[in-house]
Formats: structure tokens, sequence, C-alpha cells
């Protein structure tokens, strides 16, 4: 295993810029096994757990709705955007962010997630998938393309490929995951090839962006 390097400063990791609704400058918050590749961005209020791996051309943007929180060992893919509008909030323990990802989740690349919204634990976000004004419980696989708007989806339940979801209804009469769901251990995988990348990739950052 390679050694695990203390963080270091990049210049796509900015602070916010003082607005009206954003009147104080914050730094993201990043733990030394993060890592954030050269091409993607986090600006302002962001808080990441230990282990998150963000790919190239992903954006995460604490500069409007404020705070976002990534939970350990989650992924960012390529093209994720993640973001929150100023007036939105969800709640977590007792605390509110505009966007919050809770640990073991995955949003697969160029899927988007658009505050106030909340995923929780071991949720897997399909490609191209979109969650808006949403509260998604644990164990969750939102498919490609799907789209989830102004519900909440309970723990265990999968949102078939391309369906969209918008009312409380459809939530609440999406499928369970069982035993025989094809995709039912996709996450742990997905979740396992990005925690070793988060490991690997940061002395290659490093190197090339500080030497």
């Amino acid at each position: 295993m390679l050694p695990v390097l203390p963080y270091m400063p990049q210049k796509n990791v900015i602070p916010n810029p003082v607005t009206s609704f954003t009147p104080n400058r914050y730094m993201p918050l990043l733990m030394p096994t993060d890592a954030v590749h050269p091409q993607a961005s986090v600006i302002g209020n962001v808080i990441i757990g230990r282990d998150v791996n963000i790919a190239p051309f992903a954006s995460v943007r604490g500069d409007e709705g404020t705070p976002i929180y990534i939970g350990q060992e989650s992924n960012i893919q390529d093209g994720v955007v993640i973001h929150g509008l100023k007036n939105g909030r969800v709640k977590h323990d007792g605390q509110e962010y505009s966007v919050y990802i809770g640990k073991d989740t995955s949003l697969a690349h160029q899927s988007q997630v658009h505050g106030p919204a909340k995923i929780g634990d071991n949720v897997f976000v399909g490609m191209q998938a979109f969650v808006y004004k949403s509260e998604i419980g644990n164990n969750v696989v939102i498919e490609p393309a799907a789209k989830v708007i102004g519900v909440k989806v309970a723990d265990n339940k999968f949102v078939p490929a391309g369906e969209v979801v918008k009312t409380q209804e459809q939530a609440d009469k999406l499928p369970e995951i069982t035993d025989d769901y094809v995709n039912k251990d996709m996450n742990h995988e997905v979740v396992e090839v990005n925690k070793e990348l988060a490991y690997s990739y940061p002395a290659n950052y490093y190197m090339t962006n500080f030497c």
C-alpha cells in the first residue's frame, strides 16, 4: 500500500465568493485520504469525510446552498454536479444542510444532486440520474437516467431506469430490493473500487500539481 500523504491545497479546491446569501468565505474541509482530481472542482462550504474519490469534471459547489456534506467512503464520479438552492435545507442528526450525502454512497457518471436534497448510506445513484428536493433512504438504488423530484424514497427501494418519480404516491409504490434484484450488490463493488482509487490517486495529483 502507498503511504497516506497529508492533504495538500489544490487550485481547484477554493473558497466561495462573498455574496448577500453567503456572507462568509469557507474553504472546503477535506481529509488526508480524499482524492480530488485536478479537473474536478470543490468550492466553498463543503465538508467531506475520509476516503472520498472525486473524479474528473465533477463539480461540488457550496457557493449558494450550504453546507454540502459528503460522507466517508462515498464517491463522486465523472461529470457529477452537486449544488443547492440558497433557501432550501434538509436535516440530519439535528444539523441543517443544503445537500447531505451519507457514507458508502456512489454518485455515478453525470448524475446530478440539487439541493435541498438528502441521500442516505449505501445508495447508488446511477449514470445521468437526477435527484432534486428529495430525501432518499438507506440502501437505495436509483438506476441510470431516473429522476426523483420532490419526494421521499424509503429504505431498500429501487427506482427503475428512466423512471420519473415526482409524486409521493409513485415513491411509495417503488419496488423493494430483494435477493434476486440484479443490482443488489453493485454499490458495494463500486464503493470498494473507489476507496482504492482515493487511496492511490493523491500521490499522483500532488506530484503533477505541486512538483
